[in-house]
């Protein structure tokens, strides 16, 4: 039996990159997918359905609590309760690479208001949902630039160090109602808008690649098996955990 048979599992920014293999993986092991993103994934949605899976197709905006009511709402029409959230919807592939002196409090209002504060309303707006499945598993997507201190992305690292606490408070508050909270710490990942970001791949990505024990791009198939693995009761007794997934470039 697939390990995810019987779940609804939410997948935030799945339009593409991470958060659509994400979601593909989540359904390939039996969930059926709510994806959702602030721009149309209903390609996702459509590859889903050609692996033979279920799915449903979302636009919705992180940021705006009307749009999450109305997306879980949505999902319970669909499918019912929601018992996976995956919290990935974030910006990171678009920005560019500059001294905290040069980054204005409106780039660094923007990158907190998706990566950190729709974290806590796509969280706060599923929870109900999840009360009603009897629990389930909320899994935060951070970055390894948050162990590392990288330079030139101050408003990115202290947006993912802040998911990286929150996983923590969450997980606490959240377990009497049998609902886990786990982070998957990335390492650098060669997704498609990071493909198309050339002082990205230019600058970071030898580095990144040099600093690992396996000397290989990451992609985002490599963060699959470790989701697959905090949505399903596999991990049924793991809660307030970040697992770094990086091929080893930290070890802690």
């Amino acid at each position: 039996m697939a390990s995810l048979d019987g779940k609804v599992a939410l997948v935030t920014g799945s339009a593409q990159g991470i958060g659509a293999a994400l979601a593909l993986a989540l359904a390939a092991e039996g969930a059926r997918l709510v994806v959702s993103d602030i721009q149309d994934c209903s390609d996702t949605a459509r590859r889903i359905e050609d692996q033979g899976g279920e799915a449903v197709a979302i636009v919705a905006d992180v940021t705006d609590n009307r749009s999450l009511i109305e997306l879980v709402a949505a999902a319970e029409t669909a499918f019912g309760p929601v018992g996976v959230l995956v919290n990935n919807a974030g910006i990171f592939g678009t920005l560019e690479l500059k001294p905290l002196t040069q980054i204005t409090e409106d780039e660094w209002d923007m990158v907190f208001r998706v990566n950190a504060r729709g974290v806590f309303q796509a969280t706060k707006a599923v929870i109900p949902s999840m009360k009603r499945a009897g629990g389930g598993s909320i899994i935060n997507i951070s970055s390894g630039t948050v162990l590392r201190g990288a330079p030139m992305f101050l408003h990115y690292v202290g947006s993912k160090g802040a998911v990286f606490a929150m996983t923590r408070s969450m997980a606490t508050e959240l377990a009497a109602d049998n609902i886990r909270v786990n982070s998957i710490v990335a390492g650098f990942t060669a997704s498609q808008s990071v493909i198309n970001h050339p002082v990205m791949m230019e600058k970071i990505r030898p580095h990144t690649i040099n600093a690992r024990m396996i000397k290989r791009d990451m992609t985002p198939d490599d963060l699959c098996g470790t989701a697959v693995f905090l949505a399903s009761n596999a991990s049924a007794f793991i809660t307030g955990q970040a697992i770094n997934v990086d091929g080893g470039a930290i070890t802690y």
